[in-house]
């Protein structure tokens, strides 16, 4: 049996309580930096800081939830001095958030790379990831594992 507070339900906005869009106004004007502190959030949309609090954490737009991708990625590298230092340099470079990093021994001069990665903040999509990885000259093969939220 699921406890209460480990489900997530998607839902139209024309069904939110006032409570809870107030709540996501707040939190817009605290993000985007119209306002400094949750007091003067929760004036300027009309709502108690005690909803304020009690909704917060459990409310967030759509569009946030769906843009913080967890990408797997395998890399066949070679074996070359410097080539995982650039491999990860590209990824930073591109606003990637690098997760785990798990390198196999090389073998045959090639070691297996997998990356694990947040694209939240990237400035490509995964395809553009994807293809400067693949434009790196010790990088020999380039696929996707894996991906969630």
């Amino acid at each position: 049996m699921e406890r209460y507070g480990e489900r997530f339900y998607l839902v139209k906005e024309e069904l939110l309580s006032e409570a809870m869009t107030k709540t996501l106004e707040a939190k817009e004007l605290l993000e985007s930096g119209k306002v400094s502190t949750v007091n003067q959030a929760v004036q300027a949309v009309d709502l108690s800081r005690s909803a304020f609090y009690k909704y917060r954490d459990g409310i967030f737009p759509f569009e946030t939830m769906v843009k913080e991708k967890i990408v797997s990625i395998s890399i066949h590298l070679e074996d070359r001095s410097g080539s995982l230092s650039s491999l990860l340099a590209i990824l930073a470079e591109l606003g990637c958030n690098i997760l785990t990093i798990h390198q196999t021994i090389p073998l045959q001069g090639r070691a297996n790379v997998t990356i694990s990665i947040e694209t939240a903040s990237a400035k490509e999509d995964i395809n553009g990831i994807l293809k400067a990885l693949k434009r790196l000259e010790h990088v020999k093969q380039v696929s996707v594992i894996g991906s969630g939220a």
